[in-house]
C-alpha cells in the first residue's frame, strides 16, 4: 500500500481528565476502529482507579492495547511503547481496522510522530562528560533534579540513586525537548504513516474543576484500597508504577507521613501541576488540530465531544 492510500491514522491528545478517552471510544465506535493507549501508567496491572482505565462498560466493545501490560515492579521504556504501538497499528491496518492512539503522554506520541531511534541514537559525549562530572562532584541527587526540571513524568519512575538511568534519561529527553524546538534539525517527521493530531483543551478553571472532581471520583471508587492492596502485595515507594501521582501521595498516608486529608490535597494539587506540565508539551506540536471544550457541566461537555467527533470524521474521510 502507497502512502497516499494509507489511512489518516488519528491521534487524540490534551491534559489529563479531559475526556481523551470517551472521544477515543465514539471516534473507534463510528470508523471501526481500536485504540491503542499513549499512557505511560495505564501500562501497569493492579491498578486500575489511579490510572483511570476505561471500565468494560465505558470501552463499549472496543478492543484496547497497549493497557495491562506489566507489573508496578516492572520497568517499561519509551523505546518498549515505540515498537509495541509501531507494530499494533501495523496489525490494525493490515486488517483494514482503524488504529486511534489517545494518551497523555507525551514521549509517547513523540516517539510515533518523529522517527526517534532510542536503541541506536549515539550518545552526545560532551553531553555525558558534562552529567559525568556533575555526579562526581555533586551525586546524583543533583542529576536526579535536572532531569525533573526538564521532564519529571520520566523522573518519576527513576530512582534518585540510580545515576546511570537518571544520566541517559537527561540524554534521551534533551534530545527529545531539542527536537521538539527544531524538529527539522534533530528529528525527522515519519514517512511511512499518516498521522494526524488532534488536541482536546479547556479553559484551566474548568479543567482544574473537572481534576478535582475526577479525585474525588477515584477515591470514592476505592483508589485508596487499590493502593493499600498493592502495598498488601508487597510493592512499596520505590516500585516504578507507584511513583505515579495518587499512589505516592497515598503511600505517604499509609507510612504515616501526613493526614489523608493532606494526602487528597496532594493528589490534587499535583494533578493539576503534571496536567500543566502535558500541555507544555503538546503545544510544542505542530500542526496540531485543537477543540476547545467550555462547558463543566458533564452532559453538556459530552454533547461538545460528539460535535469534535463528528468533526474529526469528516476530516478523516477527507471531506
Amino acid at each position: 500500500m502507497t502512502l497516499v492510500n494509507k489511512p489518516i491514522i488519528p491521534i487524540i491528545i490534551g491534559p489529563t481528565a479531559i475526556g481523551k478517552t470517551h472521544l477515543a471510544i465514539q471516534l473507534a465506535l463510528k470508523n471501526h476502529g481500536e485504540i491503542i493507549s499513549a499512557d505511560s501508567m495505564q501500562i501497569y496491572k493492579k491498578m486500575n482507579i489511579g490510572t483511570a482505565k476505561p471500565t468494560n462498560d465505558e470501552k463499549q466493545g472496543v478492543p484496547h492495547h497497549l493497557i495491562d501490560l506489566i507489573l508496578p515492579d516492572q520497568r517499561y521504556t519509551v523505546a518498549d511503547f515505540q515498537e509495541q504501538a509501531l507494530t499494533k497499528i501495523d496489525v490494525l491496518t493490515a486488517q483494514k481496522i482503524l488504529p486511534i492512539i489517545a494518551g497523555g503522554t507525551g514521549l509517547y506520541i513523540h516517539s510515533l510522530l518523529y522517527d526517534m531511534d532510542f536503541s541506536k541514537k549515539e550518545v552526545d559525549q560532551s553531553l555525558r562528560n558534562k552529567l559525568e562530572a556533575i555526579y562526581k562532584e555533586k551525586g546524583s541527587e543533583e542529576l536526579f533534579l535536572r532531569l525533573k526540571a526538564i521532564n519529571p513524568e520520566v523522573a518519576l519512575r527513576i530512582h534518585p540513586n540510580n545515576w546511570k538511568r537518571i544520566i541517559r534519561a537527561i540524554e534521551v529527553s534533551t534530545y527529545s525537548s531539542q527536537g521538539i524546538k527544531d524538529f527539522s534539525k534533530d528529528l525527522v517527521e515519519r514517512k511511512n504513516y499518516c498521522f494526524k493530531v488532534f488536541g482536546l483543551y479547556q479553559d484551566r478553571k474548568i479543567l482544574y474543576n473537572s481534576i478535582n472532581n475526577r479525585v474525588d471520583d477515584m477515591l470514592n471508587n476505592g483508589l485508596k484500597e487499590e493502593v493499600h492492596e498493592l502495598l498488601k502485595c508487597g510493592y512499596n515507594r520505590n516500585s516504578p508504577a507507584l511513583k505515579g501521582v495518587g499512589y505516592k501521595e497515598l503511600i505517604a498516608y499509609f507510612y504515616g507521613e501526613c493526614s489523608y486529608e493532606d494526602a487528597v490535597e496532594l493528589i490534587k494539587r499535583n494533578t493539576r501541576r503534571f496536567a500543566k506540565r502535558q500541555m507544555t508539551w503538546f503545544n510544542r506540536i505542530p500542526d496540531v488540530t485543537w477543540y476547545s471544550l467550555n462547558s463543566s457541566n458533564p452532559a453538556d461537555k459530552e454533547k461538545e465531544l460528539e460535535v469534535i467527533n463528528n468533526r474529526i470524521v469528516k476530516e478523516l474521510k477527507g471531506m
